[in-house]
């Protein structure tokens, strides 16, 4: 491969923006020579895009810009994947603050649920339609497309909140798997990618067959264990009481 010599091209730049504060300067003749300043100015493009973006989300500009600096910081270290209306609700400075991001959130979920059972019923239909006598997991372990469930929709239900090489996470899902329990599994650290959870649940010996029949769902955390607030190491099993989540023993 050619390679590209690109110090010379360095070194003709230096003069120019080593010194960026100045206006002019002057050459050996007296004469005022013009530096050229880079803009700093942001592309109007990239400007109109996240105002579409803030909008989507129902938030104001002054709103997004603190999402976007809190993932900039400690948070968007810990939880890269975090949804704005999230790291907000998580960092609100207030009460109302607060109450106005999960009523946001509240929506944008219903929303996003609606969409997905619609699509689902379309796509059974197609399989159905196209496919009726093959099975529809066709990999000796978990479903290529790990269940989006949120955890809003697993009222009722178990959560149990795990990582992968931790030996108590794979007991305790175990220990729940044998009880004959449903619940929903979400796995801290998996970066939305679903071969992560399926080799973890291949080596944390999780029935198939009850994740095909919906009995155990299998999730991407993306900050819900977080959200939650609760203290103490995984794994965390909680569940719903009085409308709050609580751990379990």
């Amino acid at each position: 491969m050619k390679r590209l010599h690109l110090v010379p091209i360095l070194a003709a730049l230096l003069p120019a923006l080593a010194f960026p504060q100045a206006a002019t300067a002057q050459d050996t003749g007296g004469t005022a020579a013009s530096v050229i300043v880079p803009s700093r100015e942001r592309p109007l493009a990239t400007i109109r895009s996240e105002e579409q973006q803030a909008r989507d989300w129902g938030l104001q500009a002054d709103e997004w810009a603190r999402y976007r600096e809190l993932m900039q910081g400690p948070l968007g270290i810990y939880s890269p994947n975090l949804d704005p209306l999230t790291a907000l609700g998580i960092e609100a400075r207030s009460d109302e603050e607060r109450r106005r991001y999960a009523e946001l959130q509240v929506q944008a979920e219903a929303r996003r649920v609606e969409k997905m059972l619609a699509y689902q019923r379309a796509y059974d239909a197609a399989w159905q339609r196209l496919a009726p006598g093959m099975q529809r997991v066709s990999l000796p372990g978990i479903s290529p497309a790990a269940s989006s469930a949120s955890l809003a929709q697993s009222t009722g239900r178990t959560a149990v909140f795990v990582k992968d090489g931790c030996a108590a996470c794979d007991q305790a899902v175990q220990r729940l798997q044998a009880s004959g329990a449903e619940f929903d599994v979400y796995v801290v650290g998996s970066r939305a990618d679903d071969a992560h959870i399926r080799d973890w649940a291949q080596r944390a010996r999780i029935d198939p067959a009850k994740v095909r029949a919906r009995q155990i769902t299998l999730n991407h955390d993306d900050g819900h264990w977080l959200s939650l607030g609760l203290q103490g190491e995984l794994p965390a099993v909680v569940r719903q009481v009085g409308g709050q989540w609580q751990r379990q023993p």
